[in-house]
């Protein structure tokens, strides 16, 4: 399977402090639209898994800000596997402007049905598959 395609947000003036750049915390936002979008572009996205009874919380998430943004920039946003385990799967993101790194972060996340953790490769054995051809 191909590498997925580059998510874009456009930030949107709201999304901008007193100062006029991005607040810090939207970041974390931008990360999970882009990490539906990839989620989808595979093929299993969050309706899907929570139509068959999964739940995909958070569980650690970092940024790394290295330059701000402001309204109207178009933030490419790249996602890459960053390591998996049987019952958990992060997440890295890269965030430019005109080619230049704004934000570097992870995100990790599990997989639970009805509160209790599952393994991907045995619930979802397509969607493991599908993440490990994609795997850096």
């Amino acid at each position: 399977m191909a590498n997925v395609p580059t998510y874009r947000h456009e930030v949107k003036y709201y999304e901008c402090d007193r100062m006029g750049v991005t607040h810090h915390s939207n970041y974390i936002r931008f990360m999970e639209e882009a990490r539906v979008y990839w989620m989808d572009v595979l093929g299993y996205g969050y309706d899907r898994m929570e139509a068959e009874g999964i739940v995909s919380p958070v569980v650690a998430v970092s940024c790394n800000y290295k330059h701000p943004t402001t309204f109207k920039d178009v933030i490419e946003i790249d996602v890459e596997v960053a390591g998996m385990t049987e019952l958990k799967l992060s997440f890295a993101y890269t965030m430019k402007v005109d080619g230049k790194i704004v934000c570097t972060a992870t995100s990790t996340h599990c997989f639970l049905d009805a509160g209790r953790p599952v393994k991907l490769s045995e619930r979802f054995p397509q969607f493991y598959e599908a993440i490990m051809s994609v795997k850096g």
